[in-house]
């Protein structure tokens, strides 16, 4: 296969993720914008809700992503009724992840008056926390159904449903927040029920596109009359379940990062979420070359053509480079433009802008961490790589980032020099893991 036909693969599978993961990212920013104009109180009140969902959830995506790698082998192998097989199997395992994440979060919802909030702030954030908690359900059957049509190398239909569920959030915010169209006015909680419905909207889609599509005839055709396998658990949870650790592990960094430059000061907390807010568009697009690696190296290992898949797994890493580096010059060129969007604040904008420096420079080892990861969990080689995580965000990110900030007293830079460090150190190990295993791979069959 030529590298021209490896990048073709490639990009018509990364695509529709990157801009269905955009539509995500765009869509938090709505809400925050309409949310913001219901004043300081509901804002805070949300991003505290959305601070307490968001760990579980991660872990609940990192559990569906599991699902793909085996699915996708199987497709290699060429045993429809295999790949089928897995989409029962995860559905399971999907719908009680989304169980003891609802019932983990409403535990911890007691606790809530207990984190040094306002009373206004906890009032406000507790009904919201558990309407956006309800939506775990359909999101997990959603990502079940999503999972396994990537798994099968259709990842535009998950793509379609994800911006016309969007479309539908940001109409349903604009009526149920504010009360349009002879529709109560909710406030914060509108916002809740619009990512709710939208939820629903998106498992009801990916349903009816997976059972009444031919496409999928010859994967569901006898595969819920077998018999339940442990082994097919076992394959899904293998990989999930540190995957999902891996999240955690990399959410929570960045969450603790926030609490160390809040104790900077108000200016440089704005300033570091301005920053982050923009990286994460970078971000976004870089799992959709992450996915898109997961396929291709677990079609290829599934065919047994371990030459073909090493080639698929290092033209993703090209092509990683090549869009951060894009995204890095779009940084640069607005530095000093793009704060302007979020506040008119200049201490703000000054300090916005020397993050974004820093950004570019950490834009390609983010990308590369990203697509490594897809890579190995193709290869369902994921334990070792939780720990590189940890090592790499957690001792080689947070601890340099706490020193240079608050010790060295660099501020937010000297935070952000910390993150960037983090990734490098998590980008470097997680390239040479894939080497290393592809490698060893290829020697063993040979």
């Amino acid at each position: 296969m030529t590298n021209k036909e490896h990048l073709r693969i490639t990009f018509n599978l990364a695509w529709p993720v990157m801009l269905g993961q955009l539509g995500h990212v765009f869509v938090g920013l709505a809400d925050s914008i309409m949310v913001g104009q219901l004043g300081t109180i509901p804002l805070a009140a949300a991003a505290f809700a959305n601070s307490i969902f968001v760990i579980p959830m991660v872990f609940g995506i990192g559990v569906a992503f599991g699902m793909t790698p085996p699915i996708a082998h199987a497709e290699g192998e060429n045993k429809p009724d295999k790949a089928g097989s897995f989409l029962r199997h995860g559905l399971l395992i999907n719908i009680i992840s989304a169980f003891l994440i609802f019932i983990l979060v409403l535990i911890f919802a007691q606790f809530t008056g207990l984190l040094g909030q306002e009373m206004g702030v906890v009032e406000l954030a507790d009904p919201y926390l558990l309407i956006i908690s309800s939506s775990i359900f359909p999101f997990m059957l959603f990502l079940s159904f999503k999972q396994f049509a990537e798994g099968l190398s259709d990842t535009r239909a998950a793509m379609m449903v994800s911006i016309g569920a969007n479309v539908v959030n940001i109409a349903l915010n604009y009526v149920l927040i504010y009360g349009h169209f002879g529709f109560p006015q909710l406030g914060l909680n509108g916002a809740g029920y619009a990512t709710l419905i939208s939820r629903i909207l998106m498992a009801v889609g990916m349903y009816f596109y997976i059972f009444r599509h031919k496409r999928f005839t010859p994967y569901l055709l006898h595969s819920f009359k077998l018999k339940w396998k442990k082994s097919r658990f076992n394959e899904i949870l293998r990989v999930g379940i540190p995957s999902g650790t891996q999240y955690i592990f990399e959410i929570s960094a960045f969450a603790v990062a926030a609490i160390i430059v809040g104790q900077i000061s108000a200016e440089a907390l704005a300033a570091h979420q301005i920053a982050i807010s923009l990286a994460a568009l970078s971000y976004m697009m870089a799992s959709g070359l992450g996915a898109a690696a997961t396929v291709r190296i677990a079609n290829q290992l599934g065919r047994k053509d371990l030459k073909t898949m090493l080639e698929a797994g290092r033209i993703c890493f090209i092509m990683i480079l090549v869009l951060m580096a894009m995204w890095g010059l779009a940084f640069f060129i607005g530095k000093d433009f793009l704060p302007t969007f979020y506040t008119d604040d200049p201490f703000v904008i000054s300090i916005a802008s020397q993050l974004l420096i820093i950004a570019v420079l950490f834009q390609f080892s983010d990308g590369t961490q990203v697509v490594a990861l897809g890579a190995l969990r193709g290869l369902s080689d994921v334990k070792i790589p939780t720990l590189f995580s940890f090592i790499a965000y957690w001792c080689c990110g947070l601890l340099p980032a706490y020193y240079m900030g608050i010790s060295l007293e660099l501020g937010a830079l000297g935070v952000w020099y910390g993150l960037a460090l983090g990734l490098t150190v998590a980008a470097v190990m997680l390239y040479w893991r894939f080497e290393w295993r592809a490698k060893k791979l290829i020697d063993e069959s040979s």
